[in-house]
């Protein structure tokens, strides 16, 4: 289902809680939502629609993929960026970084590590940020 995208700061600043297989339903919400929003969105968290489970969405290019509760174990490059967001107004500037690793859960909660670079890895960032309560 298409969900409306959360504005509220409040919200957005708060942790998002461990995700279980109860919550798959949310993810399905994200990969909806983030279609309906394609022309101008390439990633979500589930907090931006109104969940603070951690579970994120990507837009690869070839794919979405979703990342239930990820984890950056590595990250090496660090650069500085502007960035933009459903959630927010306006660019911001940020530190990202080139490359890095994550632990995360599938649809099937099957555990993958994998690592990331260039913009994919940006767009990783960003949403896992979200999950932390971190906003650009």
């Amino acid at each position: 289902m298409v969900k409306p995208i959360v504005r509220d700061t409040f919200f957005l600043n708060q942790k998002s809680e461990k995700a279980t297989k109860a919550d798959l339903p949310v993810a399905q919400d994200l990969g909806d939502t983030l279609r309906a929003n394609r022309e101008r969105c390439v990633g979500m968290a589930a907090n931006m629609i109104g969940y603070r489970k951690r579970i994120i969405i990507v837009a690869t290019g070839f794919a979405d993929l979703i990342m239930i509760n990820p984890v950056i174990t590595e990250k090496s490059g660090a650069y500085e960026t502007e960035e933009g967001c459903l959630s927010l107004a306006g660019v911001r500037k940020t530190i990202r970084y080139d490359r890095i690793t994550v632990r995360y859960l599938d649809m099937k909660f099957s555990e993958h590590t994998q690592t990331f670079s260039g913009y994919i890895a940006q767009i990783i960032q960003h949403e896992c940020d979200h999950l932390e309560g971190i906003l650009i």
